[in-house]
């Protein structure tokens, strides 16, 4: 969708990490749907990085793959270095690359349990500060958004929900709430805002055994009050939100987009 005054991002620069798959792809074609022009970061699988940025140009929007592993501090700053070249600055960055390497407990390795927090948590860290050093060096740009910058962390609801033979992947998520919190207390005054997203279920790659089969998906929607699996692009609509003037009195909080998961729908019937 081309960019134009009515379109409630427009003017803006994004990047999205993780953004050739799942979530990751559906927030960036969201955000360039409502007219930000949007870096789709990749690890791998170059070519599923170009088919989001195919699909988002040929709308008429505007878009490119970045190649960089965010558990890496010198391709993090390599790839904004090449975004701010290509776009001038970035006003919104969605923290969004994660893994998992699930084990029992017990059997877990030191590699996997540094793996997920390599990627998961250290990646977010280094994709924040980024983010937050080119905002603080433009500052607030009144005719294009309110804020100086916006930043969303894409965590899950097992930030607040233990979860047992994952136990790398939920620490994590609960080591992203205190990092969003923390750096959206440090950086409000600076009108920089930061926020994350807990999705639930969501039919992605990553979780594709639990909703797949018809038997697998009645089984998670036990733990669905709402009683649907949830879509990427559910996740897409809310961050174009979250990041728009509209939510601009919205920092250092996490918005559950789960379908009721933390609700704990175990006690609606008993406790």
């Amino acid at each position: 969708m081309p960019a134009s005054s009515s379109l409630r991002l427009a003017g803006q620069h994004a990047l999205v990490t993780g953004a050739n798959s799942g979530i990751g792809a559906a927030v960036a074609k969201s955000l360039a749907a409502n007219g930000a022009s949007v870096v789709v970061n990749y690890v791998g699988h170059p070519e599923a990085a170009d088919a989001v940025v195919k699909e988002i140009t040929d709308a008429g929007g505007v878009a490119l793959a970045i190649q960089a592993d965010v558990s890496q501090e010198d391709q993090v700053q390599a790839m904004f270095r090449q975004a701010i070249a290509q776009f001038g600055t970035l006003h919104i960055v969605v923290a969004n690359a994660g893994i998992q390497v699930d084990a029992p407990f017990i059997d877990m390795t030191l590699a996997q349990w540094q793996k997920v927090l390599d990627v998961n948590l250290t990646g977010q860290f280094l994709c924040l500060r980024e983010a937050a050093r080119e905002f603080m060096r433009r500052g607030v740009q009144p005719d294009v958004s309110k804020a100086a910058g916006k930043i969303i962390c894409m965590s899950s609801v097992h930030e607040v929900i233990p979860w047992g033979g994952h136990v790398n992947y939920a620490t994590s998520k609960g080591g992203i709430m205190e990092l969003m919190k923390s750096v959206a207390q440090e950086l409000a005054p600076h009108k920089i805002r930061v926020n994350s997203i807990g999705p639930g279920a969501i039919k992605t790659p990553i979780n594709h055994d639990a909703w797949a089969t018809p038997e697998a998906e009645a089984k998670l929607l036990t733990l669905i009050p709402y009683n649907r699996v949830g879509e990427p692009e559910d996740i897409g609509q809310l961050a174009a939100w979250l990041v728009s003037d509209e939510a601009d009195y919205i920092t250092g909080q996490t918005i559950f987009m789960d379908g009721g998961m933390t609700l704990y729908p175990g006690f609606a019937t008993g406790g």
